[in-house]
């Protein structure tokens, strides 16, 4: 039997082109403009951008959104601004999530707030390219994201600086990955240097740090633990080793950790020294209470500001209003 014809108004499916809403183009946006569509939120979004580099979706969700969907519909109209810029790192095994740094609207603003030229916030054209495929975006992930989870904890993170403000602060002494504030439920204020081991580096380079730090400690009269976040249970037992005597010797308050056993709220921090360890590990909040007389970083000319005026820190990790699900 011969086929039938056709009905003259069928299509074949495979000869239908899907079409996607094509985006409106990116362009540089007035700042005037600007001012009546951010928000105190987006404000604070442009600063730790600024301050930390790059930072994912999941992040800025956690941060500062309450729910997934109003986060990438915000980061979307942000994009489009030329406020932020993203890309997503090619993976083997599943996708990355969208990584987000600062734009060059956002850039502008910056600068234009702190009353400076473009070139002193250190923004530059290849910014987004030069993060993207720098050789240590993973160890900034790396630290990015342990932060961030301490951040979201209770809001117990009161203070995060980067590796970069920290080494302005710090730099002739030391060159911590992050410097922070934790206060938990007890409400005993825990400051800590941070430095997040991907176990890249030797044994001895790591011990090497250890003199710069309590140098610091010396000259400022202050006594600011070390945290020390190791990539492998088998690394942080081979780096307790290493730095067992010299801990001891320069009375530096150090604790270790890694990424086996870390979670925000769990007991996971070892401290070391061969004579008052605890043989249980501790949680942020214990830590606090074991080492007696700790006190906050300060410089050679004066401690830390508090948080008050404008400022291009986000001192606080957290937005300066309540998230909200309206942008």
């Amino acid at each position: 039997m011969p086929a039938s014809a056709p009905n003259p108004g069928y299509v074949p499916r495979a000869a239908i082109r899907r079409r996607r809403p094509t985006p409106p183009a990116r362009a540089r946006t007035d700042l005037a403009h600007l001012a009546t569509r951010l928000t105190a939120r987006d404000l604070w979004l442009i600063e730790l951008l600024h301050e930390h580099k790059v930072l994912t979706t999941h992040h800025i969700h956690a941060l500062a959104f309450t729910s997934s969907r109003t986060t990438n519909r915000r980061l979307r109209e942000l994009y489009h601004l030329s406020v932020v810029d993203s890309f997503r790192p090619l993976r083997t095994h599943g996708s990355a999530p969208e990584h987000y740094t600062l734009g060059r609207s956002g850039a502008e603003l910056l600068a234009a707030r702190a009353g400076v030229d473009l070139p002193a916030t250190g923004w530059r054209k290849d910014h987004t390219a030069r993060i993207a495929f720098s050789p240590t975006l993973e160890h900034t992930l790396g630290v990015n994201t342990l932060l961030t989870q301490l951040a979201t904890t209770n809001g117990s993170l009161q203070l995060w600086l980067s590796e970069r403000s920290a080494t302005r602060l710090w730099g002739d002494w030391i060159h911590p990955d992050a410097y922070a504030h934790h206060t938990g439920a007890s409400s005993q204020l825990l400051p800590f240097f941070l430095e997040y081991d991907t176990g890249s580096y030797n044994l001895a380079r790591v011990e090497a740090k250890l003199p710069g730090y309590a140098a610091l400690a010396a000259t400022t009269g202050t006594r600011t633990p070390l945290l020390i976040h190791t990539s492998t249970t088998r690394r942080e037992t081979a780096l307790r080793q290493r730095l067992a005597d010299t801990t001891d010797r320069l009375e530096l308050p150090l604790a270790t950790t890694n990424t086996q056993l870390f979670t925000p709220t769990a007991p996971a921090w070892l401290p070391l020294t061969t004579t008052t360890a605890p043989t249980t590990r501790l949680t942020l909040d214990q830590l606090a209470t074991h080492w007696p007389d700790l006190s906050p970083a300060g410089t050679p000319e004066t401690t830390l500001p508090a948080p008050g005026r404008h400022t291009t820190l986000p001192w606080r990790p957290t937005p300066p209003r309540p998230p909200t699900d309206t942008p």
